[in-house]
């Protein structure tokens, strides 16, 4: 595993005074999931939602991606209908995930892609492949806390460029970094 926190300068504030904040959740298991058959109770494409402790997003049509500890993964994918043409595919080792929460999140992701970030585009539990820092990236929303949070998913060689970008892009915001989750 890439220790991204070893980019992060000491000058940073200390996590727990910033109003912004990366994490590094790429230890998170991964798991994705393509079928031509109705899963996750019909989720459709651009969502995501709970199921038990994991989190399913659907992240193309036809095309899950499930985020959680072991059990909770394994769990969810017990429900997965596995007739038709169904693929499910460990991810955790070859994707990065970082978690970005705060109210500048927002102006954040502003700044390093060009999608509407507003909350009518981009409500809590929606779902979007985008270019984060020109790193393609699937970004979920799943608030904290009532403060905006961003799961953004990318290849995992991607992901130290991805994350000192967005710490360089939140300087002005006075980001602070968390410990591993």
């Amino acid at each position: 595993m890439v220790d991204y926190e070893s980019a992060v300068v000491s000058s940073r504030p200390h996590a727990g005074d910033a109003d912004l904040t990366l994490r590094d959740d790429s230890a998170t298991v991964k798991l994705l999931v393509r079928s031509d058959r109705v899963q996750f109770d019909g989720l459709r494409f651009g969502r995501s939602m709970r199921l038990g402790d994991a989190l399913v997003a659907a992240t193309r049509p036809d095309e899950w991606l499930l985020l959680g500890d072991a059990a909770a993964v394994n769990d969810a994918a017990a429900t997965i209908d596995t007739d038709g043409f169904t693929s499910v595919i460990p991810f955790t080792h070859g994707r990065s995930l970082f978690r970005l929460t705060g109210e500048a999140a927002v102006e954040l992701l502003a700044k390093e892609c060009n999608l509407d970030w507003s909350d009518p585009m981009m409500p809590d539990g929606a779902v979007v492949s985008a270019a984060v820092a020109s790193v393609t990236c699937d970004v979920i929303r799943t608030d904290v806390d009532d403060a905006p949070s961003y799961l953004l998913v990318s290849d995992r060689s991607f992901g130290q460029y991805l994350f000192d970008a967005l710490l360089d892009a939140g300087e002005e915001f006075g980001i602070g970094v968390l410990p591993a989750g």
